[in-house]
């Protein structure tokens, strides 16, 4: 049943991108130069990090950068200014998880604003804080926005989700739509060995450039109250995580040596309540654990949460090889 749904939405895509590559459906520039950052597959690919990338690089330069983004599983529907790129006005209920990560994250480096209509929200940012630069958060498949760069990150550790559109797989539309890309970003690319998806990308786009990205944990930082004290040398931790590739958090933590008494996954974007944190605290008791390790996308949804263990954010750094090639193509 899957598979022959699968087969419906891949021909519904294959309509929907012929439409935009003959003109019959119109594509709008917005006022500003305009990057997007996205992804072939559903779930967690490191586009997060790397969209926080860009936007430092951006800034670096004194760039006026703006980040429009979505906002997936926010309650709100209307458009909402996350960052004024000096201070932070939403919370993850009314914004999402993601942007209000970036918001804190990025400081005073960027305006942050999660708006479906992007091209409506491009326009009033425009004109509200003189950007010179859009960040198109999640966006491969957003095309009613024209792009001057369209970067696609594919992830080492799963790059085509099994192969299979949608519902069969995770693919959101075939894999020869990488062609539409200027720049390739292989993330997590420190996790497993390159080389052979490289070769596959390449024999479908000869052209476009191929990056690297790896991550690597840059420190840690409590994030909640806690009855605990918090030092946590010799002693193990208890890991969780709400998003997409929940496995490749907790194999970060390993490889850099975190000793972990054991993990708990949620589904991408789960909004946590004081009965999971009960749940969380009893398996980490159990386990032997005296202290949490999460996400930087899940600490911003525990601010209300009650714990008696401590919680620390695991603050990643995002590296790219050539990164000076890669910053003169933005």
């Amino acid at each position: 049943m899957l598979g022959v749904l699968a087969y419906f939405y891949g021909r519904f895509i294959e309509r929907r991108n012929r439409r935009f590559d003959d003109g019959t459906t119109p594509v709008t520039s917005l006022p500003a130069r305009t990057i997007s950052i996205g992804n072939l597959t559903t779930g967690g690919t490191g586009k997060t990090p790397l969209v926080i990338k860009c936007a430092e690089i951006l800034a670096g330069r004194g760039k006026r950068v703006c980040i429009l983004t979505r906002g997936y599983g926010r309650k709100t529907k209307t458009r909402v200014l996350v960052s004024n790129g000096r201070e932070v006005f939403a919370n993850a209920e009314d914004a999402g998880d993601e942007p209000v990560e970036m918001a804190k994250r990025l400081g005073q480096k960027a305006v942050i604003v999660a708006d479906a209509g992007r091209v409506s929200a491009a326009a009033w940012a425009k004109a509200e804080f003189g950007v010179s630069h859009f960040l198109l958060d999640d966006a491969f498949q957003h095309r009613q926005a024209a792009r001057d760069v369209n970067i696609l990150c594919i992830d080492a550790t799963d790059p085509f989700g099994g192969g299979k559109l949608l519902p069969a797989g995770r693919l959101r539309e075939p894999v020869a739509g990488l062609e539409r890309a200027d720049v390739i970003v292989i993330t997590r690319a420190d996790a497993v060995e390159t080389a052979a998806l490289e070769a596959e990308i390449t024999k479908i786009a000869p052209a476009i450039p191929i990056f690297e990205a790896r991550t690597k944990i840059s420190g840690l930082r409590q994030v909640t109250a806690s009855a605990e004290s918090a030092p946590i040398a010799h002693k193990k931790g208890f890991a969780f995580c709400g998003i997409g590739n929940p496995n490749n958090f907790f194999s970060l933590l390993r490889r850099e040596n975190y000793e972990l008494a054991g993990e708990m996954p949620f589904r991408d974007h789960h909004k946590y309540t004081q009965t999971d944190a009960k749940k969380l605290e009893d398996a980490a008791k159990k386990a032997g654990a005296s202290y949490f390790l999460t996400t930087a996308k899940d600490a911003v949804k525990l601010n209300e949460l009650s714990f008696t263990l401590p919680v620390f954010l695991v603050e990643i750094t995002l590296t790219l090889d050539r990164e000076a090639e890669f910053a003169a193509l933005l």
